[in-house]
């Protein structure tokens, strides 16, 4: 599939919202080629690339609205595509909180694009696997990981004058290294939008190392410890908060930011001084599109939290409207202030503690108080006078990114990723944790 330049997807656009006969129409217009290759006991399962595009447009009329998709683009497709978001905005009932399309908006770019992600090959995807599976071998362990890259494309357009055009790329891996009895396991993930930033021979290396080190795990005793987690499982915890940051459900009583009587946390301190979070899209590592997709609202750099005060909410344009406060688009990544220390070097600082490869399986308990419970995996190992003594067995874990971030000790270099379960870029740090809540032990590895 070709990747649609700006000038071939405003045509689309123009075209579509030339056909329209509503009062007002949007267009969104992405396309993507991803390749990827996976492999398992030290074998290659599959491999291959993934090609979609795809055009949704949504007619209003008053405030009814339809909306339409469609996967190809000659004039008799569009054309049909927005007759068809027409009927059914006619039969749709008003919606309440209807908003009309949002104004013309200043999208300035951002850096979301790599030639050399792009070019990435099955020689390279490959190669990745490679290193993976050779070391692996020579270790006398199995591996089992997946490594895509993708290259994307995405419009939006209005009848208020609305256009913007972004291209992206990306890669993603991830990496489980185990012995040959099931006894010991190592884990490792990288993203990162240029490739020339991967690395996948070190990465495979820190699956292999942690899969030798892990073998006749010790059980230790449930409780509270000082924690160290890496990364990775700091991204999947913090996610959950990332994605609680709705007004609304502040203000309607829902979340870890209610207050009683309907009013928010806005303001308030609930973190450790030392936590300045913020979204910036035009960051040199995590740039995001310029623009909400939802609402179409141009993005801001913007304080989350600022010295451990709660200093922006994420409004919608209806209960911004509703609230007597100003939308922007909602953040695309967040970034959360660190050190230039390695992982190894809060490890050094620790006197005794846990340190945490990867959390797990994470659910929430309770929304109000953004309880979490998970288990740890594929590497978890005891801290004894600054260094790593021997490995333990995993933990359930029950516990709040809230209060987690009221009981840092120390922080470390923050890294990109993904977060499984975070639909936002993430540069993240370790961190050092007192009182972490483990409350069972768990006999996977």
């Amino acid at each position: 599939m070709k990747i649609l330049s700006q000038e071939e997807t405003k045509r689309i656009c123009d075209k579509v919202l030339s056909l329209s006969r509503g009062d007002e129409c949007e267009v969104k217009v992405t396309g993507s080629r991803t390749g990827n290759i996976r492999y398992a006991r030290n074998a290659v399962s599959t491999a291959g690339l993934v090609e979609d595009s795809q055009l949704t447009v949504a007619v209003a009329f008053g405030k009814k609205q339809g909306v339409a998709s469609i996967n190809e683009f000659d004039d008799k497709s569009l054309e049909k595509a927005v007759r068809r978001a027409e009927d059914l905005a006619r039969l749709a009932p008003d919606n309440p909180e209807f908003m009309p399309a949002v104004s013309k908006q200043e999208y300035k770019a951002s850096n979301t694009y790599s030639k050399n992600t792009a070019a990435i090959d099955p020689d390279f995807r490959a190669q990745v696997a490679a290193y993976s599976i050779e070391n692996s071998r020579k270790n006398k362990l199995q591996a089992a990981g997946f490594f895509t890259d993708s290259t994307s494309f995405e419009a939006v357009a209005n009848s208020n004058g609305v256009f913007g055009h972004q291209e992206e790329t990306g890669v993603n891996f991830t990496l489980t290294v185990r012995t040959e009895d099931g006894r010991g396991s190592g884990w490792v993930r990288r993203d990162a939008g240029d490739v020339s930033k991967f690395d996948a021979r070190e990465a495979s290396d820190v699956a292999i190392e942690k899969a030798l080190r892990s073998v006749d795990a010790k059980a230790l005793e449930p409780g509270r410890y000082t924690v160290i987690l890496e990364p990775a499982a700091t991204s999947d915890l913090l996610a959950y908060m990332f994605s609680a940051l709705s007004a609304r459900s502040a203000d309607e009583g829902r979340s870890f930011l209610s207050k009683k009587g309907g009013a928010n946390r806005l303001g308030d301190k609930l973190f450790d001084e030392q936590v300045n979070i913020w979204s910036d899209p035009w960051d040199k590592d995590i740039a995001v599109t310029p623009w909400d997709s939802g609402s179409l609202l141009a993005r801001e750099r913007m304080d989350i939290v600022r010295n451990g005060k709660v200093a922006a909410l994420d409004y919608s344009r209806f209960w911004a409207q509703k609230q007597g406060k100003r939308a922007v688009g909602s953040p695309g990544n967040f970034i959360m202030a660190g050190t230039n220390k390695e992982t190894a070097e809060l490890i050094a600082n620790t006197k005794k503690g846990v340190l945490v490869t990867r959390t797990w399986y994470i659910r929430m308990v309770d929304p109000q108080s953004l309880l979490l419970t998970g288990l740890t995996r594929d590497g978890t190992f005891y801290i004894e006078n600054g260094k790593i003594k021997h490995p333990i067995k995993n933990f359930r874990f029950n516990e709040s990114p809230v209060t987690m971030l009221n009981n840092i000790e120390e922080v470390g270099k923050p890294v990109i990723l993904g977060g499984d379960e975070s639909p936002y870029k993430l540069l993240i740090p370790a961190m050092k944790v007192r009182d972490f809540n483990f409350t069972s032990l768990s006999d996977a590895v």
